[in-house]
């Protein structure tokens, strides 16, 4: 791995997996990462603000715990960055049921990077006020957290304490080299499979079909946006155009997810393309910048679980 491609990928990162079980037959929606991130916003203002949630005014802003976990700020802010939305962290949910039983469980993931991983307390006493107080979705189911691991598969809750030593952080090189490992030991051609839909804008139209040089680049983008978040200096985003084969062959369709917006009291449609792509054969440090994008998420909307794939 070339200098400039192994200091680019030193952002660090910590990989929650929580498990929770509802105390009485619920429904879901589909999709709930748009569940669990508002209620788990809604948990940190209650937790937190002294200020009647007058963020713009509030002359505790520059310390506000709700700011630095949910909308934390860049270190460098990269010039095409507008928006106020944080890259600290991501949550990730792949059950896609609507009804629970009682005692049923139901599994997700929480990313968090760079110095939003200081804050791993709150986010986990965020959700265990939601599952005791508001519950998930439309109808409040209520939860209690079983179980929490860390990404070696390892148990940080014990009893009603995190055993912060079990945190474990790694940077982006390790989890590159962990899969790298796995992806040489599987023979036969290697699928791109995008788990949830792909909202990603090329030439200032969103992709209506996958195409290889606008992945590489959107990867390489939030790898840098992940670098800046952490006051790390990279060029590994130039906007250089990589003479670079397309996908062999591919099979996607558009979907839409919807979500409520308590903040603009509003529904909100969001659409993007799902499916998979069988990949050409590809230089090596193309390679390990899609693991990488395995892990980070890439395009619009990754704070709701867009932008997700994995390589088999």
């Amino acid at each position: 791995m070339e200098k400039q491609l192994y200091d680019a990928l030193q952002a660090r990162f910590v990989k929650l997996h929580f498990t929770v079980a509802f105390h009485t037959d619920s429904r879901l929606p589909s999709d709930k990462v748009s569940a669990l991130r508002g209620g788990m916003g809604e948990m940190l203002l209650r937790m937190n603000c002294i200020r009647d949630r007058q963020c713009e005014i509030c002359d505790f802003e520059s310390e506000c715990i709700v700011q630095r976990t949910m909308y934390s700020k860049f270190e460098k802010k990269p010039e095409f960055v507008t928006t106020g939305g944080s890259v600290g962290y991501v949550l990730e949910c792949a059950d896609y049921r609507e009804n629970f039983k009682s005692g049923d469980t139901l599994d997700f993931n929480l990313i968090l990077f760079g110095k939003t991983i200081v804050y791993c307390y709150q986010f986990v006493q965020a959700f265990c006020e939601m599952g005791a107080k508001t519950g998930i979705g439309k109808y409040h189911a209520m939860f209690r957290i079983v179980g929490i691991k860390n990404i070696e598969g390892q148990h940080i809750l014990e009893g009603n304490s995190i055993n912060m030593n079990k945190l474990i952080v790694h940077v982006l090189h390790d989890y590159i080299m962990f899969r790298k490992m796995r992806f040489d030991m599987e023979q036969g051609e290697k699928m791109m499979i995008f788990d949830t839909p792909l909202a990603l804008k090329h030439q200032n139209e969103f992709l209506q079909e996958f195409q290889m040089w606008p992945i590489v680049n959107a990867v390489r983008r939030r790898i840098y946006m992940l670098d800046c978040f952490e006051g790390i200096e990279s060029d590994i985003y130039n906007g250089k155009k990589d003479d670079l084969p397309e996908f062999v062959y591919q099979e996607r369709q558009m979907v839409t997810v919807r979500r409520y917006s308590s903040r603009k009291k509003e529904k909100m449609l969001m659409k993007g393309i799902k499916g998979y792509a069988l990949l050409p054969e590809l230089p090596q440090d193309i390679i390990y910048l899609l693991l990488a994008g395995e892990l980070i998420h890439i395009g619009k909307n990754t704070s709701f679980d867009f932008g997700k794939y994995h390589i088999v």
